[in-house]
């Protein structure tokens, strides 16, 4: 039976509904149905009254896909009362979430994630956005999906780089927020990648993994105070990113990003150096990477950073762990200090 977790994010709550064959409870929301498609993704079967497919990639993560999924949508006569799917990873749904935000100043949409990635982390939240040329997600908006429909079935078509890649997230919501997580990833060992266990294992996660974001969402929908702790290694990892011209997947970047703000925290006294060895370890065992790559130029990393959203007038402002199971933030950090923790996790 498919198991239902709840979110109840105060501009709206809706469900988030796991199972085999779930996203096919779309077809009982009312009205006309544009289904927004990562290109990489076959349709399974869902029948809408239009569909654009999208390039895929963070690369194409732009305000012109946002335009051309509106553009859809005007072509084909859609109201208010009408509907937004959402048909792959992260990328798609942020593209999508972001259109329906601001299509006739809001329409209702769903969250069909079919990776890993976007299972355990970007569906859920209502945190929509395309990127610019100058950084990640500097426009979006915070509109809350109608529901999220999760069926583990699609992780099965997935690369063992997508599985990884979506390790990453999981490990950064067991650093932040559930040290008995953490341990049950440790115990699972390299084998939930290597030989997948796509019945127990992946459902148990991602069920873990809403549940604990939800909670976030309910306490900080706006991102405010406690909610800034999910950005836990995104401030040094969308620096990688984005240096990379997107040729480092997110989760390998956030992997990178995590190692680097775990050195900072250890070199800070936050937490002890013996969690950060384990951090960088269970990272490893997922065969994520951890370094940055030799061509990068730490200088230009950190100017990067420079850029992100969550800055304050104190500048950089990073979310950096004080153990495993908890978090912070913390902004005035010395730039010596983040340049030494880069050199220490450099190639």
């Amino acid at each position: 039976m498919p198991e239902i977790l709840h979110c109840n994010a105060a501009s709206g709550a809706y469900d988030i509904t796991i199972g085999k064959g779930v996203w096919e409870k779309f077809s009982s929301f009312p009205g006309r149905k544009l289904l927004v498609r990562d290109g990489n993704v076959p349709n399974p079967g869902i029948e809408a009254d239009g569909e654009i497919v999208l390039t895929p990639g963070e690369q194409y993560k732009t305000f012109a896909a946002v335009e051309s999924i509106c553009r859809k949508a005007a072509q084909l006569h859609l109201t208010r009362k009408d509907l937004f799917i959402a048909l792959g990873g992260g990328v798609t749904g942020d593209l999508t979430g972001f259109a329906s935000a601001i299509y006739m100043r809001g329409v209702r949409f769903i969250q069909i994630p079919t990776t890993l990635l976007a299972m355990v982390d970007a569906s859920v939240g209502g945190k929509t956005a395309a990127d610019l040329p100058e950084g990640k997600n500097l426009i979006g908006a915070f509109h809350q999906p109608d529901a999220v429909l999760i069926d583990p079935a699609f992780l099965r078509t997935l690369s063992f780089a997508d599985l990884t890649g979506g390790m990453a997230e999981v490990v950064k919501t067991a650093v932040i927020l559930d040290s008995q997580l953490f341990d049950s990833l440790e115990s699972a060992g390299e084998d939930a990648v290597l030989a997948p266990d796509f019945d127990d294992f992946y459902p148990g996660i991602i069920r873990r993994c809403c549940q604990l974001k939800a909670q976030v969402v309910e306490s900080d929908e706006k991102e405010k105070g406690l909610r800034a702790i999910l950005n836990y290694g995104h401030t040094f990892g969308h620096a990688v990113e984005q240096k990379s011209n997107f040729t480092i997947p997110h989760g390998a970047a956030v992997a990178i990003g995590m190692n680097t703000a775990g050195t900072l925290a250890a070199e800070l006294g936050m937490w002890s150096a013996s969690e950060a060895v384990r951090q960088r370890k269970l990272l490893e065992l997922f065969h994520l990477p951890v370094t940055v790559p030799a061509p990068f130029e730490v200088a230009e990393l950190l100017e990067i950073m420079r850029t992100d959203k969550k800055n304050d007038a104190s500048g950089i402002r990073l979310v950096l762990p004080e153990k495993i199971g908890s978090a912070g933030t913390v902004s005035g950090i010395p730039e010596e200090m983040m340049l030494k923790a880069w050199e220490k996790c450099h190639d």
